[in-house]
């Protein structure tokens, strides 16, 4: 008999899994609902020692720990305590944290998360409508919201502010996560970071993980308890959908920029690289902005990429100065301190004595592009293009920690007078789509100069993915479509 232990988010105990349980219990499972301790100097730590002892007292030699929000972290920490006790880890409604992560990096309210670096004191739980602000309500009746409200507990704040401590063992545990689409991403999306985005996540890809969908909020055991009972049983069976990457599949980290590029010599300034051209004077700039998040110890960094020096080293061979920078985006809540990296950046750049200074453009990349919010809202005069590939421009589902200050859609209210490159790839993720016709929406009603690139065959990243003529062709016209902007040239 397989047992289930089902640890539910904050401010929730193991009532939350009530009709998940009677499910289980009726195809023959056990079920252990938990509830944590929720004592005000709870932390992190007491909650993964609760689950630890538990595993120790269970009999059953198979049991299947279940995280929903932030209950992923100390099922994550148990089971790296407690691998061969444990057949398989569910991933419900939550993040894939990793070492070193605090749950508060997933939590969506930002004033929640500026509350929770001043104040050690346990969280009030939400009411009414106030869920919301933790996670999509799709789905709930108001009977559940009642419920939510009847039941809710405070939440230790320091089971929020710790970080997870992970010693490798965990990956040895089967995996399984339920997206839950009316909350958050879907498949789709993990596809795409996991084939695009940081090394760390191509651990997804294989057989050790596998993904399902329920179309529901963020609760799904109040919402869907029969089908998320299901999606269970189903994860302890072996099925669900598993991401693969080809045995050929080329690392964005290592594989060659697509053009012929010059061997030109770069400056190094802190965060910032420069690639001079080889001509006299003072002359146009175009920084480089990488996207993200990006993992704090990657190697190479994005700058250290051929990608990027490609990209630098190429428009250094068109007359211009091309720059890269390394900004420290490294989760969804660090844009703030990116933003600061690119301005820095850009001031040193502008100094730099082979720039002229009042002809800068900046081109800005994938997750990137929700940074551009600061340079639409108010363009200064010696901004002459904005170049986003492939970007992010709004929020997508599962961004909602993103602080509000980077929507570029908003922003664009303010940019008239700010020319715009989009290259927009033809095979982008849905996901990803949406925040882009937005943007062009909002373009066209505010008057917005955008020039489209578009590469109808292309992926995110088609550069290092999609190594064809068309890709070829789409660099070499967006190239030209900034420095037609930066130079003024005809």
């Amino acid at each position: 008999m397989t047992t289930f232990v089902l640890v539910g988010g904050a401010f929730t105990g193991g009532w939350v899994w009530d009709g998940v349980a009677e499910r289980l219990r009726a195809a023959g499972a056990e079920a252990h609902p938990v509830t944590l301790d929720g004592d005000r100097d709870a932390g992190l730590g007491t909650h993964v020692e609760e689950l630890t002892g538990l595993l120790d007292r269970i009999g059953d030699p198979e049991v299947v720990l279940v995280g929903h929000d932030y209950g992923i972290h100390p099922v994550l920490a148990a089971a790296d305590r407690r691998p061969d006790r444990v057949a398989r880890i569910v991933h419900v409604a939550a993040g894939l944290p990793s070492d070193g992560d605090p749950a508060l990096l997933l939590v969506r309210d930002e004033a929640v998360r500026d509350r929770l670096g001043r104040d050690a004191t346990p969280l009030p739980p939400p009411r009414g409508g106030e869920w919301a602000r933790w996670g999509s309500l799709d789905g709930l009746s108001g009977a559940d919201l009642d419920r939510l409200d009847r039941l809710a507990v405070p939440q230790p704040a320091r089971t929020l502010t710790e970080p997870l401590r992970l010693g490798g063992d965990v990956d040895r545990v089967p995996s399984a996560a339920v997206m839950c689409t009316a909350d958050g991403p879907g498949i789709d999306v993990v596809e795409m970071l996991v084939r695009t985005g940081p090394p760390r996540l191509r651990k997804l890809a294989g057989p050790g993980f596998a993904f399902f969908e329920l179309p529901a909020g963020h609760w799904p055991m109040l919402s869907h308890p029969a089908e998320l009972a299901d999606l269970l049983l189903r994860a302890l069976a072996g099925e669900g959908r598993r991401l693969t990457l080809a045995d050929d599949q080329p690392s964005y980290e290592d594989v060659e920029f697509l053009l012929d590029v010059p061997e030109l010599p770069y400056e190094r300034h802190g965060r910032l690289d420069v690639y001079p051209p080889d001509a006299e004077g003072r002359r146009p700039a175009v920084l480089l902005v990488h996207g993200g998040p990006v993992d704090a110890d990657r190697a190479p960094t994005p700058r250290d990429t051929p990608f990027y020096r490609g990209y630098a080293r190429h428009l250094a061979g068109h007359g211009v100065v091309g720059a890269t920078v390394d900004h420290r985006l490294h989760a969804l809540t660090d844009y703030a301190r990116a933003a600061d990296d690119l301005a820095e950046a850009v001031d040193r750049l502008r100094a730099h004595p082979r720039v002229d200074p009042d002809r800068i453009a900046l081109w800005i990349f994938s997750g990137g592009g929700l940074l551009s919010a600061d340079w639409l809202a108010a363009p200064p005069p010696w901004l002459r293009c904005l170049a986003l590939s492939y970007p992010v421009l709004a929020a997508p589902p599962g961004w909602e920690t993103v602080e509000a200050r980077f929507r570029p859609v908003a922003a664009l209210a303010g940019a008239s007078p700010l020319p715009v490159v989009l290259v927009r790839a033809g095979l982008e993720h849905p996901a990803f789509t949406a925040t882009v016709e937005e943007f062009l929406a909002a373009a066209g009603k505010h008057g917005t100069d955008v020039e489209i690139v578009d590469v109808p065959q292309g992926r995110h990243g088609f550069e290092a993915f999609d190594r064809t003529d068309a890709s070829r062709a789409a660099v070499a016209r967006a190239v030209r479509a900034v420095l037609h902007r930066v130079t003024g040239a005809g």
